[in-house]
């Protein structure tokens, strides 16, 4: 499942951390990449013992798990902290699927990359191509949101930036590892959450949307990796 999540951020936010990004010093993006997605990659990455790094993933973090439309899509067990590139002056990232398993840094505990998140810090009309590409088996779909906007897409999808022409393109990209590692189980029951929310603003908690509501449990209850 690809979903379009808007406002993960207030315009506040967006500019309280491109004032930060904005001054910040950028390092080489394939400190993060794996042999061969290095290959296909050219961009700048915030690189970690940056000073606003921390204060930049907690805004991120916090205002992702308090999103009710991520978190009902993602179904978040944990999630790695996140990081900051920045695409200018014909940068790109070649096709690649995201690493199977990644570590914080510094931590020898690894996390299972089931969810893949990039949050848009650029306005579209800030610069010109930097799309992100994902691929699925019904096709390309291109994303090219506004700041504060949030696309999140399966880790297994085979995805790719386009080289962004003019301007810069700013955002941070993360992984979460979901209570549900299964793509068509987790999209079942977004489906499902989605339209009890639905019914439940219609009509209220009739025994139907109750009973529902049960069916909801039961399956995460059952599909839940804890």
């Amino acid at each position: 499942m690809m979903l379009h999540v808007p406002e993960v951020l207030s315009r506040e936010q967006v500019a309280e951390c491109r004032r930060i990004l904005d001054n910040a010093e950028w390092g080489d993006g394939k400190a993060t990449t794996g042999v061969q997605s290095a290959q296909a990659k050219r961009n700048w990455q915030l690189p970690e013992g940056s000073p606003a790094l921390e204060h930049l993933r907690e805004i991120v973090t916090s205002a992702l798990m308090a999103n009710p439309l991520f978190f009902s899509a993602a179904l978040p067990q944990r999630i790695l902290p996140p990081y900051f590139n920045r695409y200018e002056g014909g940068g790109y990232f070649g096709n690649h699927v995201d690493n199977a398993i990644r570590y914080a840094h510094g931590s020898p505990l690894g996390l299972r990359t089931d969810v893949s998140t990039t949050l848009f810090f650029s306005d579209p009309d800030e610069y010109e191509g930097g799309e992100l590409i994902v691929e699925d088996t019904y096709g390309s779909h291109a994303a090219r949101l506004p700041a504060g906007d949030a696309i999140v897409y399966p880790s297994t999808s085979l995805h790719r930036v386009e080289p962004v022409t003019k301007g810069a393109r700013i955002c941070s990209f993360l992984w979460t590892q979901s209570m549900v590692r299964d793509d068509w189980r987790r999209t079942m029951l977004f489906d499902l959450d989605v339209t009890i929310q639905k019914l439940r603003q219609q009509v209220g908690d009739t025994p139907e949307v109750i009973a529902l509501t049960s069916h909801y449990h039961n399956l995460l209850r059952q599909w839940a990796e804890l």
